[in-house]
């Protein structure tokens, strides 16, 4: 896996014809993919409805694959250690309050408890499927005594967490899934449980493009768009360029609330 490049408009005719011609040993995969998507598109006209499914059949088939669409533990635990390791550089103590949205089966999420307080890591996801593959992860890591918290969630309206709690909040594979919509429900309500000071970080597909989607899964945006849409909430948000070095295919950026609308509940 290389670096984060902008992406190519991968949902144009040209480009899929490209991709299956140099990789046809994937189009049968991709064809399923795009099976699922019309068939649960159909059943569930709401995203998080929808993507809820998405995980529930990924996560059947392996936990692993669910997180990353990969179904190698290596990899797995390699992209898990990225993340950690990266907020380490960034001054992250044992001490801060953790916000992880789209937690998973900890792929990251294992590290930070095991490193953070006891009762400092809180876990919140779409997924019961991938909550219960997370709560296998804690007792296969023999976490259970530092007591985090793993939440399933509806939405991104956070309303059942405090206000001002959390120095750090961290969301890896969210926004790549999630209509401009659902970022924005989450800009909206971030800046409320962020602790002075602290900063959300999460990972997007990028683009200098169009904007466009492949099937109902994959979103990619341009920076300027995110950048915009954080400002309409009281957020700043930049590009993470450290983060374009390390062999991640998505970009980084983090937030930070710069004004008191940002600790309201929006719209």
């Amino acid at each position: 896996m290389g670096a984060a490049q902008p992406a190519r408009n991968r949902s144009s005719l040209a480009h899929r014809v490209r991709y299956a011609l140099r990789h046809p040993e994937r189009v049968p995969a991709h064809a399923r993919r795009a099976a699922r998507d019309a068939w649960l598109r159909l059943r569930h006209r709401d995203h998080i409805a929808y993507y809820r499914a998405v995980m529930a059949s990924d996560t059947a088939r392996s936990a692993e694959a669910a997180v990353g669409h990969s179904p190698s533990r290596e990899q797995w635990e390699r992209i898990g250690r990225m993340q950690f390791d990266y907020l380490m550089r960034h001054g992250l103590k044992p001490q801060d309050r953790m916000l992880e949205i789209g937690c998973g089966n900890l792929r990251a999420g294992r590290l930070f408890i095991a490193y953070l307080n006891p009762g400092n890591y809180y876990g919140i996801d779409i997924s019961p499927h991938i909550l219960l593959a997370a709560q296998d992860t804690l007792v296969r890591e023999g976490l259970q005594s530092r007591l985090p918290h793993l939440v399933l969630a509806d939405d991104l309206g956070l309303a059942f967490l405090p206000e001002g709690y959390f120095d750090v909040v961290h969301a890896h594979s969210v926004f790549s899934h999630s209509p401009l919509h659902v970022i924005e429900e989450c800009f909206a309500h971030v800046g409320r449980v962020l602790a002075p000071g602290g900063f959300f970080d999460f990972t997007f597909g990028r683009t200098e493009g169009e904007e466009h989607q492949v099937l109902h899964e994959d979103f990619y945006y341009r920076t300027e768009t995110l950048v915009r849409l954080a400002a309409r909430h009281g957020l700043s948000a930049r590009l993470m360029d450290d983060w374009e070095e390390l062999p991640h295919r998505q970009s980084k950026m983090r937030v930070t609330a710069v004004s008191p609308a940002a600790r309201t509940v929006g719209p």
